[in-house]
């Protein structure tokens, strides 16, 4: 297991808090193991709660590792029962959400940079591999983000037939298609750029446009764009 890297000592004075003492007004300045205690000193008793955050910190590493690491991995932590596990996730579908309403606030393509934070904030995190596509109308706005697949740490069985079968029910007029590697490297592999091919390929027929495929990974963002791989 990792050491922690050095922290304020306060954090022990903030583990015997309440958290309801906290003020909205200080969040900001406190650090991510600070933040992470106060959330689980809602429903853990004070002298756990220290002792529980650097468990997870240990364990998964940041705090996105952490919201989004699978409830029987978060479960056979101490402490860890399943109303501190219900604040995580919450927490996560927080996240998701306003990222998602940021990026759905104009088209898709003049918000880029919303668009990558909400796919970042959706998939980087990951403890397994997990392919989306987002569906497009004719003006470029979100039609839907849909789970295409859902794999294991290295693989997601993608089928291009039924990806474009999809966007012919929703009449999209263009996709964008999102996945993650939960190796952290977002480095696009050969059988990522073959099945986007073929997706491409099959959408043509159809007169349906594949705008970019984004591949999201701890360490970065891999556009098939910015590659010249679309």
């Amino acid at each position: 297991m990792r050491s922690l890297p050095d922290r304020a000592p306060a954090y022990p004075a903030l583990a015997a808090t309440p958290s309801f003492a906290a003020e909205p007004s200080t969040l900001s300045s406190l650090d991510d193991l600070a933040l992470l205690g106060l959330l689980l000193g809602r429903c853990l008793s004070a002298p756990m709660v220290g002792a529980t955050a650097e468990a997870l910190v240990d364990r998964f590493g940041s705090l996105g590792d952490i919201a989004a690491a699978e409830v029987a991995e978060l479960g056979r932590l101490p402490g860890m029962g399943p109303a501190a596990i219900l604040d995580l996730k919450l927490l996560r579908e927080l996240s998701v959400r306003l990222s998602r309403t940021t990026a759905c606030a104009r088209p898709v393509l003049s918000s880029w940079n919303a668009l990558t934070a909400y796919a970042r904030t959706t998939l980087a995190h990951l403890p397994r591999e997990q392919f989306r596509t987002l569906f497009l109308d004719r003006r470029n706005h979100l039609l839907r983000d849909e789970l295409v697949a859902d794999g294991t740490v290295d693989h997601a069985p993608v089928y291009p037939r039924e990806i474009i079968r999809r966007a012919l029910e929703l009449s999209a007029s263009s996709l964008i298609l999102v996945h993650n590697h939960p190796s952290g490297d977002p480095t696009p592999s050969q059988a990522d750029i073959v099945v986007t091919r073929q997706i491409i390929d099959a959408a043509k027929l159809f007169g349906i446009q594949v705008h970019d495929h984004l591949v999201l990974g701890r360490q970065g963002t891999a556009s098939f764009k910015q590659l010249g791989l679309i």
